[in-house]
């Protein structure tokens, strides 16, 4: 499972170290990082993350305050020097503390703490809000998923569910070694895969095309990079 992770933090040398530390971790898929927290709240709205390297003082708003934001619902780990904060960072459910300076063996042994939680939480199903209720979509029914105008389409084994859910919500509850992106408009269920050539894949009878936007990453997750 690779973890798509962002790095807030301002202090250039600690940013340096984080980013140097993540390039040893082949299970870290670095997105970006961020020199102030109300970026790294902007793009967390907006985009799939499983894991926050999250500094306490940062620019605009703090690192706690973003812990206290709804836009966070992914693993957090502290980075800090101040050991004041924690039991509060902990009362907001941070995956771990980390006290600078601290090693690289600290580091993935954070990161590790990360991914066992994270195996522990994925589920097999999520609740697809429909224009008259939640609708609870099993991730192994699904087929691919397709974007309609304003809605998001969902092709599953016994029928198509219509849902104005962004792409970025879904890919936030969905891990991406099971559904993966692979356009801006199509995101595609891995074990549904029947063939793929010149830069389409076949699942039944729809041909979905791969974008060189995404192309990258998706044949990352399928193990051919």
């Amino acid at each position: 499972m690779t973890l798509r992770c962002i790095i807030a933090e301002d202090e250039p040398l600690a940013l340096e170290r984080l980013q140097g530390y993540a390039r040893q971790l082949p299970l870290l898929q670095l997105l970006k990082t961020f020199d102030d927290a109300p970026s790294a709240l902007s793009f967390l709205l907006e985009n799939p993350v499983e894991l926050l390297f999250l500094d306490i003082n940062l620019g605009g708003m703090s690192g706690i305050e973003l812990l206290e934001t709804s836009a966070v619902s992914c693993q957090v780990i502290l980075t800090t020097a101040h050991p004041e904060y924690a039991i509060k960072a902990y009362g907001l459910k941070v995956t771990d503390y980390l006290l600078k300076p601290f090693s690289f063996a600290r580091f993935a042994q954070a990161v590790e703490r990360a991914q066992e939680r994270l195996a522990k939480t994925e589920r097999s199903y999520i609740f697809v809000k429909t224009e008259l209720r939640l609708e609870k979509v099993l991730l192994s029914d699904i087929l691919y998923i397709e974007g309609d105008g304003d809605y998001r389409r969902i092709h599953t084994l016994r029928k198509q569910i219509m849902t104005l859910q962004t792409f970025g919500e879904l890919e936030q509850r969905i891990p991406n070694s099971v559904i993966c992106r692979v356009h801006k408009s199509y995101a595609v269920a891995i074990d549904k895969i029947e063939s793929i050539e010149r830069d389409r894949i076949r699942i039944g009878q729809a041909l979905i095309p791969i974008s060189a936007s995404y192309r990258d990453r998706f044949y990352a997750v399928i193990g051919h990079r």
